[in-house]
């Protein structure tokens, strides 16, 4: 069991706790630390903490996290939106906040737990024990379009095209700012954190992987915000997310990448109390797996599947351009 004591900045005045603490300890995602909150693992002067109180700064929290227990995932009869299938694959539109394989506090749950129930033995030992046919992932706040394997040949088929860069991915991003020039080309190297393992960022020319997006602005919302297609040319573990801070344009409800840096932000630009409420409390990091295209792997056939965006970006779209059609 472990026990980590954090305090709370001045960046982390009245937002909410659990998304104060996403922010200060980035190893672990925002469920997780409302999981513990819910099991009384975090407390605030001995007292147990809520996810919904508001932080004030200097506040100080200590969170108790159990030791991770391994299983076995177990099917689960749990609703996939299945946007493509036949025998030899199928592409899911996975919704926000669903974990895909399951691992240390996310033991059930999850899409793999999901897809044995659906697939039953079929996916038995594809793509490993705990990830069955899971050709690539997505984080567990980012929603959209995922391909997964119903045999060994889909699986290699898949898995060559996404080694190769012709299985293409394309996001779209809610992100802040106006990216610089409107659309581009991010190249550059690409590795873990210096001083915390748990986060990804830019490296030194010549140090760590390469790592390459595409970037076009859809649309602009004043200053304050843009809607963005990211198109990945290698799959870094939070690529888009590093490579939108990089240029400054960070994600929108991204709570580990650029949280101090969008604070100074707001103070920039003179925004409407409703937009910056509705842009401050975005629940996750605004990201969409909005289409997929790849070669079927037995078929030989091109598929391109699109997939709208989830309501909760929906709904943020439709009230910036709402404010910002004048």
């Amino acid at each position: 069991m472990e026990k980590i004591n954090v305090q709370a900045a001045p960046e982390d005045e009245g937002q909410r706790t659990d998304r104060a603490l996403a922010r200060l300890l980035p190893q672990f995602s925002r469920a997780r630390l409302q999981q513990l909150m819910e099991q009384g693992m975090v407390t605030a002067g001995g007292k147990p903490v809520k996810a919904s109180a508001r932080v004030k700064t200097g506040d100080s929290f200590s969170v108790t996290v159990p030791e991770a227990v391994e299983a076995e995932p177990q099917p689960q009869d749990i609703p996939l939106d299945i946007a493509y299938e036949d025998e030899d694959m199928l592409v899911i539109n996975k919704p926000p906040g669903m974990v895909v394989h399951p691992g240390a506090g996310n033991h059930d749950g999850t899409l793999v737990n999901a897809l044995l129930a659906y697939c039953g033995d079929q996916l038995s030992g594809i793509g490993g024990v705990k990830r069955p046919g899971i050709v690539h992932r997505l984080d567990k706040e980012t929603s959209g379009l995922m391909a997964v394997a119903k045999n060994d040949a889909a699986h290699k088929g898949l898995s060559e095209q996404l080694s190769s860069r012709k299985l293409k991915r394309v996001y779209h991003a809610i992100v802040w700012g106006q990216p610089r020039p409107r659309s581009g080309r991010i190249e550059t190297g690409f590795g873990r954190a210096t001083g915390n393992r748990q986060k990804m960022a830019v490296r030194g020319e010549g140090e760590g992987k390469e790592a390459i997006t595409d970037y076009e602005t859809l649309e602009n919302f004043g200053l304050i915000a843009s809607l963005v297609e990211c198109r990945l040319q290698t799959g870094r573990t939070h690529q888009i997310r590093v490579h939108m801070a990089h240029i400054q344009n960070w994600l929108v409800g991204d709570p580990v990448y650029g949280r101090n840096a969008i604070a100074k932000f707001l103070k920039l630009h003179k925004v409407e109390d409703k937009i910056v409420a509705a842009l401050r409390d975005f629940p996750r990091q605004a990201l969409h797996a909005a289409q997929l295209e790849f070669l079927h792997p037995l078929r030989h056939i091109k598929v391109t599947l699109k997939a709208e965006e989830p309501d909760d970006m929906k709904t943020l779209l439709a009230l910036l351009r709402k404010s910002y059609s004048r």
